[in-house]
């Protein structure tokens, strides 16, 4: 059996260690571990497990240092290199110490807002970076985070103020998959952030940003869309739907009240610019679901546990947010998927 860390200095520790990394590595992959390796404790891994999971991943991975200082990023003119992968030391620099003069919330007030349109960075990588620094409230993780998704920050098409259509997700991802550009899209290579560049520049994609009405139970309605849109599909794109309404969550508490509905709108617009990706995916009628929530499946101290023991990252991420997802919703379809994905049920 594994036991949870037994201090948080040794997870700090090995978090320290983590930093020595870039955040991608070749070609512009994003660098999973920090964020596993507190999923991975939270879970219940032990010290040791935890410390052979980065030892592992740095060498299977081919990680790479950060790259050399270009220039310091100044306080007046930081958004001038947003989205130069060359200067991730300088903004890696130019947030940690901002979130050290400010805070951590109060860091993330002054300079989220501006990155929100970019979400999309690294493919929400940044964001999750961003969660799980919020998550043990660590400011170097956070200024890291913050430093990646500026060096990483990814343009798409920006809210207009336009009306909204619906106040359901699924029906964004509906009137998305319905745009005919969007089945003929050519991204640069299989990268999901490539995919993504590749619909903010089809001009028919351009007023799905607007589309959906952010009400007080948006978040919560993204979550189930989600998690159906991954049960259906249980492919490696529909699962960051799943966590990264995780890592919303995570974050939102820590903007201004005013700009939490935008970090919902940016982020579900990326997850609407996946669609091709998923396959354009249908949503099953009540009936399936609620067949697919019933499945037998294991309770969730033998998924952690086959969880822990797997060397993919995309299974340790996805059964930490299925998990913690359903104790916020409590669909047991989230252990389903669960169990699914680590290989416990057909």
């Amino acid at each position: 059996m594994s036991f949870a860390l037994s201090t948080r200095d040794a997870l700090d520790d090995i978090l320290a260690d983590a930093r020595r990394d870039s955040v991608e590595f070749p070609y512009l992959l994003a660098n999973h571990v920090p964020m596993v390796l507190v999923a991975l404790s939270r879970l219940g891994a032990s010290d040791a497990r935890v410390a052979e999971y980065l030892a592992n991943y740095r060498r299977v991975k081919g990680l790479v240092p950060i790259p050399p200082r270009v220039a310091p990023i100044e306080r007046a003119r930081w958004t001038e290199a947003l989205g130069d992968r060359s200067r991730e030391a300088d903004y890696r620099d130019f947030f940690v110490a901002e979130v050290r003069r400010l805070g951590v919330n109060d860091a993330i007030a002054a300079y989220l807002p501006t990155l929100l349109p970019g979400i999309g960075a690294s493919a929400l990588h940044g964001l999750m970076r961003l969660a799980y620094g919020v998550l043990r409230m660590d400011p170097d993780e956070v200024g890291t985070a913050l430093g990646y998704w500026a060096t990483t920050y990814l343009r798409m098409p920006e809210a207009t103020g336009a009306a909204p259509i619906t106040d359901d997700p699924a029906a964004v991802l509906a009137q998305s998959a319905a745009i005919e550009g969007m089945h003929h899209l050519e991204p640069e290579t299989d990268l999901l952030w490539h995919t993504i560049r590749a619909a903010g520049a089809e001009p028919g994609f351009a007023p799905v940003v607007d589309m959906l009405a952010i009400k007080s139970d948006c978040l919560k309605r993204l979550a189930a869309t989600s998690l159906v849109v991954f049960a259906t599909a249980m492919d490696f794109t529909s699962l960051h739907a799943v966590t990264g309404t995780h890592w919303v969550r995570l974050v939102t508490p820590h903007l201004p009240e005013d700009e939490r509905p935008r970090l919902i709108r940016y982020y579900w617009q990326i997850i609407a610019s996946l669609v091709p990706k998923i396959g354009f995916p249908t949503i099953p009628d009540a009936e399936t679901i609620e067949a697919w929530r019933n499945l037998d499946a294991p309770e969730w101290p033998e998924i952690e546990a086959k969880a822990i023991q797997s060397d993919d990252e995309h299974d340790i991420s996805l059964t930490f947010s299925a998990r913690e997802e359903q104790k916020i919703y409590g669909d047991r379809l989230y252990r389903v998927v669960a169990a699914r994905r680590v290989g416990l049920i057909a």
